[in-house]
């Protein structure tokens, strides 16, 4: 598997690449071609452009959950007439409307929209999007330290409630000697999808972690979260987007943290 990051909130020095907050990955196992997430803006085609990556090649788009930093970008993909024959794979609640302090924070696109112009796969349960990588569908919980947390009110079935997000969820791609999880967000828990992404496998072995972790501030759960890390032998980890330097430098205690930033190659 290779991921190259098209969009975090981090750029490195004198990589002349574009960021905004929010994420994106493309990437590719085999034949396959997942671009996972699309950042908030068409910022992504860009840097894709930039790094010699053809999305006209993209075989499949997972999103992670329906917050507009991730699926914003699906709007000028289907403006360059580069979504047309793809295939989009989301939980069902991934396009329903959300808000937040008066403003849409959902995607652009609705479902109804974006089934005129591709194939669109709704599913809770685990889909198998390329020889080695999974789609995690709705995730469970699993530990009592990971609560979810509303943000705004999500409109569905003609109701507005607190959105929970509960649609958030990630990839695994199983190498073989391990997992390597790919998030977007983290909303239901970072700890708890690499239990998802573990017992969907069948493997306990964990190689490692990209992405949000929803992390801020350091806290019992940042600690539980840590000690969870150290008692799974996650060595390699890569939090990014929605990670604050608090967060990231209470883990490098105890976890050498990788840098991410637009453009970050990964091989496993």
């Amino acid at each position: 598997m290779k991921l190259t990051v098209l969009i975090d909130n981090n750029t490195y020095i004198d990589k002349y690449y574009f960021g905004e907050p929010a994420l994106s990955f493309y990437i590719e196992d085999d034949e396959s071609k997942i671009l996972f997430d699309t950042g908030y803006s068409g910022m992504f085609i860009k840097n894709a452009h930039d790094l010699n990556i053809d999305l006209d090649s993209v075989t499949a788009i997972a999103i992670s959950h329906g917050h507009n930093d991730h699926t914003g970008g699906l709007f000028y993909l289907a403006a360059e007439n580069k979504i047309a024959g793809k295939n989009i794979i989301a939980h069902p609640n991934a396009f329903d409307r959300k808000y937040c302090d008066g403003e849409e924070i959902g995607s652009i696109l609705s479902l109804e929209e974006l089934k005129k112009l591709c194939k669109v796969t709704l599913t809770k349960e685990p889909v198998r999007i390329s020889p080695n990588i999974t789609f995690l569908g709705e995730i469970p919980p699993y530990n009592d330290f990971e609560t979810r947390k509303a943000i705004g009110t999500v409109s569905a079935e003609d109701k507005e409630q607190p959105d929970y997000i509960i649609e958030d969820t990630a990839l695994v791609y199983n190498s073989g000697g391990g997992l390597f999880i790919i998030t977007g967000c983290s909303h239901n828990g970072i700890c708890s999808i690499i239990e998802h992404a573990k017992k969907i496998c069948s493997e306990e072995r964990v190689i490692g972690v990209i992405g949000g972790f929803h992390l801020f501030d350091v806290s019992d759960q940042l600690k539980k979260t840590i000690e969870y890390f150290l008692r799974n032998k996650i060595s390699r980890l890569y939090p990014c987007h929605c990670v604050s330097f608090a967060a990231k430098a209470e883990i490098h205690k105890f976890i050498p943290v990788e840098e991410v930033g637009v453009g970050l190659t990964i091989e496993i």
